[in-house]
């Protein structure tokens, strides 16, 4: 296992190259793709057993990002780890760029599944889960939700299935930042309390700080302990964490930015 301090710094590298993407564009998810660095960087340099070098390596650990907006934060792991160059990120969603708004199989190398249309990509998660069972495979499946997505019944029928045939290879995250596009969760659709209703669709559930990588990777060793359950870990998070202009607003879901946000927010975080 990784350090803190390797961790933390993988961590604000994925930020720094995720407010660069953004800003190259003037435009784009902050808010959704910030409160994700840190979960990344302990699944990418900590936890997944992933090479780039050989990215459909048939016995490789699948990760999806349900909540398909947080797409940036993605792109930026995903060159840091040298699947691709980074310079590719400075096309983020421009004319006929590799890395459109929400991830997509079909043109980034890396991407285990297309997302974009909430609950989609979590129940392609239980389905990997259940090919690994059915196979007696020994890789995992790792998923990110939002909390503004679990307001959508897809997400539910997904978790009663996995659930039920006790897929202890997906381990999967609720981004809990608390916000979406409309609002906070609690004023558009309440989904409280979070971690009950996992329970009850008999999961093994954990809440831990979103933003501390080493309760991340711990966490994610006790999930893979769990047998005869998949593992739901909520990540108590702030929308936007990092980018100083955008942290903690609603307003942050999709924004523009400005080539002095882009700067600034990056000399912040070095």
């Amino acid at each position: 296992m990784n350090s803190r301090a390797y961790l933390e710094e993988k961590a604000k590298e994925i930020r720094k190259s995720t407010i660069e993407c953004i800003g190259a564009l003037g435009v784009g998810h902050v808010g959704g793709s910030m409160s994700i660095c840190d979960v990344l960087a302990v699944l990418y340099f900590d936890q997944m057993n992933v090479d780039p070098s050989n990215p459909k390596m048939p016995n490789r650990d699948r990760f999806v990002l349900s909540k398909g907006h947080g797409g940036p934060a993605v792109y930026s792991v995903l060159a840091l780890k040298g699947y691709f160059p980074k310079e590719l990120l400075l096309t983020l969603n421009q004319p006929n760029t590799n890395l459109p708004s929400h991830t997509d199989m079909n043109k980034t190398v890396g991407i285990d599944m297309t997302t974009g249309s909430l609950g989609q990509g979590f129940s392609a998660s239980v389905g990997m889960a259940t090919a690994i069972q059915l196979d007696k495979g020994d890789n995992y499946v790792y998923s990110i939700i939002g909390d503004g997505e679990s307001q959508e019944g897809q997400i539910w029928e997904a978790a009663m299935f996995a659930g039920s045939q006790k897929l202890d290879h997906l381990i999967s995250f609720t981004d809990s930042n608390k916000m979406q596009i409309d609002g906070t969760v609690g004023e558009v659709n309440g989904i409280y309390p979070l971690d009950e209703k996992w329970k009850a669709f008999n999961w093994h559930v954990q809440v831990i700080d979103g933003h501390d990588v080493i309760a991340i990777q711990n966490a994610i060793l006790e999930a893979k302990k769990t047998t005869g359950k998949p593992s739901m870990i909520i990540l108590n998070t702030i929308k936007g964490k990092g980018a100083y202009f955008a942290e903690g607003l609603v307003g942050s879901h999709n924004m523009p930015v400005s080539k002095e946000q882009c700067k600034e927010a990056i000399e912040r975080l070095s």
